[in-house]
């Protein structure tokens, strides 16, 4: 451990603990004891040997979506719960699934090289050496048979084309190959196939995840040469879950759009590999050497193309409608059993999973057996608990949003919150949401202890960031902050659709930092890396079964729902201010890079390994109208101090109405626009969306950001009255909730 964050630790364990605060938001001061009497219950009913024999029976043989393992595990999950005393079942769905039949990649020219695209087994791993795993490949690629000029992209964004045109290299008709990293997988096929590309090949760079960042596997975590990365690249920023079913549940005889028409799924061929299978394409290419940003880890020089160096590229698919395991169980609240606090993890893996995400199911499970034990006592939550082990998470987030889609009608009425977890593993707090829960997660996670350092979670990751800041103010400003942030939700797990589809609040907990490696989507995530590298010990599957846990209990027995709206208004005058900066920058940038064509200093290069083009004058940015914006902030601001002073005139009186309480977490949905986001319905949160070029990378007030990003300006102006409309609707609910709750 770093010693200035050790140093760090110690004066938090030695200064008065700020856990042990008896304030629970939300919770009457004569029922606090219980409360934290409970929780203290629920941790002891913990064990990290169950964790990890949990990890290890899950990700014993290969269960992707489809597979027998799948079902096995689905079905044993569900007896867990009914042992425990919950009411459980399997409710299932049917979701194109496709599977690689034929993988073909090879190189033509200026000599020739056949891909092996196979993981070898290893003596150490004990599981990788299984039948049943699934091919390297991409789900929901293209079927395609190409040859072509290749062309190295770098990580295969936006902004690598804006250089690759800078410098007059054209993609069109030809095969792109880019690493992996710096977005979600799906988005460098969607860009490449955007500029014409007609096939692309997706590799891990050792400088990525492999040999420069530690050892390799199995003397270390990280990817070896064999390692390839599995994954889907369906269009999420489209819309998640299944791709013939968009907005409504995969239900067995429901009405599928043809494949080849649905707007979620690519036209080209898209296929993963090694470093050691995209070493020799790389060597071979000509053209300019890449910007310096651009090298990877192999030791050659890093060429673009294109040139003489040609590859052909085939893949085809088994397209299935599998069945997709969503396994449902729930405990009846006994006061508000029409409230429901929804917890879930997904059980599905490329292959063995026992990090992905099988760490973070075995931290649910065992918060549900906790749960189960104090039923045996006697005791019933008030409002119903949900736990939900999802399928077909890793394609598309099929088994969460086809549930939330089938049943999007009862769950606007009925669900408190949804807290999610994926994969989990030894470090620090990750936790993103809707920013009325901060400060019900900051007393959270004050309370819950890191089991490395004795020191509370919240203490621990506020020294990680410290201590990972460079800027001496920003070390200070850190430092002095006393209260936890939630980040904002992007996509990349099951809570997408509760909270951009739905608008129900939510949470993503987990925890890392401390468990690097490369076996991500590989044969080598398994229980063999896992225990030794990830979270020896498992004691950090305690550690999220503690944080998540309380927050289940403490959503199910507070007297008065635990939102604060307070921090939503203050995070959405910043959102609001961040857009105004944008636009500002936008303008400024605009006005000097045309100053400098205009003086004729750039200029074209004679070297043609340097060759730029001179890029044309672009257009300012107009003035753009954002009252309309920050008067709905303003009103919002002055409606939700209205809203606490009648909450915390009925906390202190012991005395909140039932209907003021159910009307608290229905507030998130008035931020939802029915007619959703431009150019992507699907999603209908005016305030958190994953980029349409980020992948999983949030977008805050996604209509306005992207629009101005994107120079639309006359979208940007309509989307700002958008929001406005938005934030006004949730002001005015906010003040008839008020006045009723007098």
């Amino acid at each position: 451990m770093n010693k200035f964050l050790t140093a760090i630790l110690m004066v938090l364990i030695l200064q008065p603990s700020i856990a042990q605060t008896k304030k629970i938001t939300g919770f009457y001061e004569i029922n606090i004891e219980k409360e934290l009497s409970l929780e203290s219950e629920f941790d002891k009913n913990l064990s990290k040997d169950n964790i990890g024999e949990t990890i290890k029976r899950l990700s014993a043989e290969p269960h992707n979506i489809g597979s027998p393992a799948d079902k096995k595990n689905a079905e044993f999950i569900q007896s867990l719960f009914d042992k425990w005393g919950w009411d459980a079942k399997i409710e299932t769905f049917y979701v194109l699934f496709p599977t690689p039949k034929i993988r073909i990649l090879e190189m033509t020219s200026p000599t020739t090289y056949k891909a092996i695209l196979k993981e070898p087994a290893l003596k150490e791993d004990l599981t990788s050496g299984q039948s049943g795993q699934l091919d390297t490949y991409n789900a929901y690629s293209a079927d395609g048979d190409v040859t072509a000029e290749l062309v190295f992209v770098n990580y295969g964004l936006p902004e690598d084309y804006e250089i690759l045109d800078k410098m007059g290299i054209d993609v069109k008709g030809k095969i792109v190959i880019a690493k992996y990293g710096h977005s979600w997988r799906g988005i460098k096929p969607k860009v490449a196939q955007e500029h014409g590309a007609i096939g692309c090949i997706i590799y891990s760079d050792p400088s990525d995840d492999g040999y420069f960042r530690g050892d390799v596997y199995p003397k270390g975590a990280f990817r070896n040469e064999y390692g390839v990365q599995r994954g889907s690249v369906i269009d999420m920023s489209a819309y998640p879950g299944d791709p013939l079913t968009p907005g409504i549940g995969a239900t067995k005889d429901v009405k599928r759009l043809d494949r080849l028409e649905a707007p979620s799924l690519l036209k080209i061929p898209v296929l993963p590999i090694s470093y050691h299978d995209a070493a020799p394409l790389l060597e071979a290419l000509e053209g300019p050497v890449t910007p310096v940003a651009w090298h990877g880890g192999l030791s050659f020089a890093y060429h673009i193309g294109p040139g003489k160096t040609k590859v052909h590229l085939k893949v085809a698919f088994n397209w299935d409608i599998v069945p997709c395991f969503d396994v449902i169980a729930k405990i009846k609240g006994n006061k508000f059993p029409d409230e429901w606090v929804i917890r879930g993890n997904h059980h599905d893996a490329w292959v063995n999973g026992a990090g992905d995400p099988i760490s973070g199911q075995a931290a649910m499970l065992e918060e549900a057996k906790s749960i189960g034990s104090m039923l045996k006592t006697g005791w019933k939550p008030d409002r119903t608990i949900v736990y939900c082990a999802w399928d077909g998470e890793e394609p598309g987030l099929l088994g969460s949003t086809e549930w939330v889609e089938e049943h999007e009608t009862e769950l606007k009425e009925k669900a408190v919150v949804y807290i999610n977890s994926d994969g989990n593993g030894r470090g620090f707090l990750s936790a993103q949401g809707s920013h009325a829960l901060e400060p019900f997660m900051d007393e959270i996670a004050k309370q819950v202890i890191d089991p490395q350092t004795g020191v509370s979670i919240f203490d621990r990751e506020r020294a990680h960031e410290v201590i990972s800041t460079k800027d001496a103010e920003a070390k200070k400003r850190i430092w002095n902050e006393n209260e936890l942030k939630l980040d904002a939700m992007g996509s990349g797990s099951d809570y997408s659709s509760f909270i951009q589809h739905a608008g129900i609040p939510s949470l993503n907990l987990g925890f890392g930092g401390e468990d690097e490696g490369g076996e991500y989507h590989s044969i080598y995530d398994s229980y063999s890396l896992y225990e030794k590298f990830k979270d020896p010990g498992f004691q950090y599957g305690v550690t999220l079964a503690e944080t998540t846990g309380h927050a289940i209990l403490r959503m199910a027995d507070a007297d008065g729902l635990p939102f604060d709206f307070t921090h939503l208004y203050k995070t959405i005058e910043i959102y609001s201010n961040d857009l105004i900066s944008l636009l500002k920058t936008d303008r400024e940038n605009t006005e000097l890079e045309n100053q400098i064509i205009n003086s004729g200093s750039y200029s074209v290069g004679e070297d043609p390994t340097k060759r730029y083009h001179i890029p044309l004058v672009k257009p300012e940015a107009p003035y753009l109208d954002f009252s309309p914006l920050q008067n709905a902030i303003h009103q919002l601001g002055n409606s939700i101090d209205s809203l606490n002073f009648v909450y915390q005139k009925n906390i202190r009186k012991n005395s909140m109405s039932l209907a003021f309480s159910q009307s608290l977490h229905r507030a998130e949905q008035q931020l939802l626009n029915d007619i959703g986001l431009p150019h992507r319905a699907w999603y209908k949160h005016t305030l958190y969306a994953p980029g349409s070029y980020t992948g999983y990378g949030v977008k805050t007030m996604p209509g306005i950001r992207e629009a101005i990003e994107q120079r639309n300006w006359t979208e940007a102006q309509q989307q700002i009255e958008v929001d406005a409309k938005a934030i006004i609707r949730l002001a005015e609910y906010f003040k008839v909730l008020a006045s009723s709750g007098n």
